[in-house]
């Protein structure tokens, strides 16, 4: 970080302890109450990761207490159909990611006895894990020193350093600031944080614990607009592909559509190439199957 630049390399390590102390004592009076938070069981939390890109926690929080009730292991989820996950997956958007889980849930069944792995490079080989994920299941279900960078993270590591950070060196920082003998906590403060104090708009630096060692401060330019990790806007959601696709999937819940009626179920009448296309999309993404001139949810069992 900036602020300790130029230290000797025991005042450093003075300073990083003295940060790491005051962001685990801050955590744990405030830690938010999330119910993944009160396991390390690794399927519950790489269930919990998978739901979480892109989606609130407020709308995560009751889906994944009704995927654990039905699904409590990897083998449990391999005995149910894309179909019923798909209906369950309803409201959290990105059913791609539903798929995957699916699919990952198969191969920890074959490739490694239905116990999520704990190697980095075998979580990275299950479908729709990449390196954040993999990251989050090595820290908060086996508790191993690395840091977890995701959005919020990334912004805060950038106004920490005062400066916009590249992909490597925020990873690199995030895991040499890690608490080693607490990283769970750590991790865990640091997403609290940034979510509750260092927020995109109107960070609250006063009631920053850890201010002390931040050389943004809220003054001037913000070093993380444009930083590794750092989300930009989305595109719009109304008219997208991805509003169109919902309703097909949420149409589908109910049963089988004629595929005469896909454009009228997404509201492209006026453009059947676009219907089209989007079905062949879902088609190859496994989340829908055509039979006899209709369409159905998930694959053909």
């Amino acid at each position: 970080m900036a602020k300790i630049s130029g230290k000797t390399e025991n005042d450093v390590e003075l300073d990083r302890q003295a940060l790491n102390q005051g962001l685990c004592q801050w955590a744990s009076a405030t830690l938010r109450d999330l119910p993944w938070r009160s396991t390390r069981d690794p399927w519950p939390v790489l269930v919990s990761e998978v739901m979480l890109q892109q989606t609130q926690v407020s709308r995560v929080t009751p889906k994944y207490i009704e995927f654990l009730e039905r699904w409590p292991s990897p083998e449990a989820l391999t005995q149910s159909s894309v179909s019923e996950l798909l209906k369950l997956w309803q409201g959290l958007g990105y059913p791609r990611r539903a798929r995957n889980l699916y699919d990952a849930a198969h191969q920890i069944v074959q490739a490694h006895d239905g116990k999520v792995p704990s190697a980095l490079e075998d979580l990275l080989l299950l479908p729709g894990v990449g390196p954040y994920t993999a990251r989050a299941v090595l820290v908060f279900a086996f508790e191993l020193p690395v840091g977890v960078l995701d959005t919020n993270v990334g912004r805060l590591l950038a106004r920490w350093t005062g400066r916009p950070l590249g992909p490597k060196e925020a990873q690199r920082i995030a895991d040499e600031l890690v608490d080693p003998d607490r990283p769970w906590l750590w991790n865990q403060g640091l997403f609290d944080l940034a979510a509750l104090r260092c927020a995109k708009r109107n960070p609250e630096c006063n009631r920053c614990p850890v201010k002390e060692w931040c050389s943004w401060g809220g003054v001037g330019d913000d070093p993380a607009v444009g930083s590794a990790a750092v989300s930009t806007a989305q595109t719009r959601f109304e008219g997208s592909d991805r509003q169109a696709r919902g309703r097909m999937l949420k149409a589908l819940t109910g049963g089988p559509v004629p595929t005469a009626q896909a454009a009228t179920i997404m509201e492209l009448q006026d453009d059947p190439v676009r219907a089209s296309r989007l079905v062949g999309d879902l088609q190859n993404e496994s989340l829908v199957t055509v039979q006899d001139e209709a369409l159905l949810l998930g694959d053909l069992l």
